[in-house]
């Protein structure tokens, strides 16, 4: 299916639930797989979803973080997902979500940088060191400071895998703000849950007071998000008040397609 027909069939829906007659008692979830490597499909929904809304309300400022109650995402679905709640500084969003599809798709070729792994290579290998520089970029405001986990203007949650405690672990913005030795840096968090084994090593991180560390590999290998921020709003009382059960929710999840090589896809308008 052409992206353009794929978006259409998924705004079709979504504009019956989500711009029309929504329930304004109900908590809204966002959930962003991971999975692929270019998050075109996941991107041209986010800048779609984000028109419409503007479109429906008239207001050119409104933002995709400004319908959502809590924003979840593993792999490139974590680096839209903390894109489009990052603090600007003022309580607002530091992306639009064309900006931040925008920076994904034009550093592409340096987030999935091949390594020169030899000629009898068995499977593509990408540049940590490389990944690194990009979201160091994205996270880092103008101001010079570098972004934490609570420096959300909405919660966000971040699953991965701890290969030291064999458990999941789960980047939350609420357990950052309750002690800093569960904050960890924006651009960390996302390199920790992209740490995909087949495609970079796994990634060691420490929280900002360096009393928690984590040797991350990708979140989505054992756990889905959706259902991580399902059970995260179900049990976090202090957030989310009026959620008694899963009819209290409204959940949009979405994927990012299949896995492609970052230089046969591209990002159009």
């Amino acid at each position: 299916m052409e992206l353009s027909k794929l978006t259409l069939e998924i705004f079709s829906k979504l504009e019956q639930k989500w711009l029309h007659h929504c329930e304004g008692k109900k908590t809204r979830v966002l959930s962003i797989d991971g999975g692929g490597t270019t998050g075109i499909v996941a991107s041209a929904a986010l800048v779609h979803l984000e028109y419409q809304i503007q479109e429906k309300t008239g207001d050119s400022n409104a933002r995709i973080a400004d319908y959502f109650d809590i924003v979840v995402g593993t792999g490139i679905g974590a680096l839209l997902a903390a894109m489009l709640v990052a603090d600007d500084g003022s309580g607002r969003p530091l992306f639009s979500a064309r900006d931040a599809a925008k920076f994904v798709a034009d550093n592409q070729a340096e987030l999935y940088k091949v390594k020169n792994v030899g000629v009898f290579r068995r499977r593509m290998r990408f540049s940590g060191r490389s990944m690194d520089i990009v979201l160091k970029e994205a996270f880092r405001r103008d101001d010079g400071k570098v972004l934490t986990l609570k420096d959300t203007c909405k919660p966000l949650l971040v699953p991965c895998f701890d290969l030291q405690s064999s458990a999941p672990f789960v980047f939350s913005r609420a357990d950052a703000s309750e002690s800093p030795s569960f904050d960890f840096e924006l651009w960390k968090v996302i390199r920790a849950t992209s740490a995909t084994p087949s495609m970079f090593k796994p990634y060691k991180l420490s929280s900002t007071d360096g009393k928690i560390s984590c040797l991350a590999v990708d979140g989505g290998l054992v756990m889905n998000p959706t259902a991580a921020a399902v059970t995260h709003v179900l049990h976090n009382k202090r957030d989310f008040p009026s959620v008694t059960g899963v009819d209290d929710l409204l959940v949009l999840s979405i994927g990012t397609g299949p896995l492609s090589s970052p230089s046969t896809v591209k990002l159009t308008h």
